[in-house]
C-alpha cells in the first residue's frame, strides 16, 4: 500500500516537474565526493516519473567514468552493460511490466556490479535510518546481496524526490541501508554510510 501511495504522488508530476528535478538531481549528485573520485558507477535509466537520471549519466560519461546499466533477466536478477550515451540504449518491454531502457552492448554478467565504486539505486522512499523502499521486485536486493557476498563496499546512493525522504519505511532482515540519498534540494547521509 505504501508503494502505491508513493507511485500515485509521482504519477501526478508533470513532464516539466520531472525535467526540472532531473537537472537539480544531477547537479547535487555530481557534488558527491564519492562520484567525483569514482572510476566505475553502476546506475540505471529512469523511466516515467522516476527522478530523472539521463543528465547525470551523460555528465558521468563526460568525466570519463565507466557507467554500468542493468538489463533485467527473466528471474528478476540484473545483468550489466556499459553506457556510452542515449544511442547505446534500447527500449525493452517484458510482459506486463513497465518498459525499461537497457544497454545494447555486450553483457558483462551479474557480478560486474561488484567492480563499481558507487551504486546508484532506484527507490520509492528512504527513511531516517537509510533504509530504502524499492518497487518490490527484489532485483536490487539481489544486487546488494551480491555485493556483500563479493566483499565489495561501493557507496550506495538512492536518487529520490524531496518528499520521498520519510521518517520510516518497512524493512526486512535482509534489507541493507544506503549511505546517502540525493534529492533535487540536496544530499543527506546516513550513519551507516561511508
Amino acid at each position: 500500500m505504501l508503494r502505491r501511495e508513493f507511485l500515485a504522488v509521482r504519477n501526478r508530476l508533470t513532464a516539466d516537474d520531472v525535467r526540472e528535478a532531473a537537472g537539480a538531481l544531477a547537479a547535487r549528485a555530481l557534488e558527491l565526493p564519492e562520484l567525483a573520485r569514482a572510476r566505475t558507477v553502476a546506475a540505471y535509466v529512469s523511466v516515467g516519473s522516476e527522478p530523472g537520471t539521463l543528465a547525470l549519466l551523460d555528465a558521468l560519461c563526460a568525466r570519463g567514468v565507466r557507467v554500468l546499466l542493468p538489463a533485467l533477466l527473466p528471474d528478476n536478477d540484473l545483468d550489466w552493460g556499459a553506457y556510452s550515451g542515449e544511442g547505446s540504449l534500447a527500449r525493452v518491454q517484458r510482459g506486463g511490466k513497465m518498459a525499461l531502457f537497457e544497454p545494447t552492448g555486450e553483457r558483462l554478467g551479474p557480478d560486474a556490479v561488484a567492480g563499481a565504486d558507487v551504486v546508484l539505486l532506484p527507490g520509492l522512499a528512504v527513511d531516517a535510518r537509510g533504509m530504502r523502499l524499492g518497487r518490490g521486485g527484489g532485483s536490487y536486493d539481489r544486487v546488494l546481496a551480491r555485493l556483500e557476498g563479493a566483499g565489495a563496499h561501493p557507496a550506495l546512493v538512492v536518487l529520490l524526490y524531496d518528499s520521498e525522504v520519510v521518517e520510516r519505511v518497512p524493512a526486512e532482515a535482509h534489507d541493507r541501508p544506503v549511505h546517502a540519498v540525493v534529492t533535487p534540494s540536496g544530499v543527506r547521509r546516513f550513519r551507516s554510510g561511508a
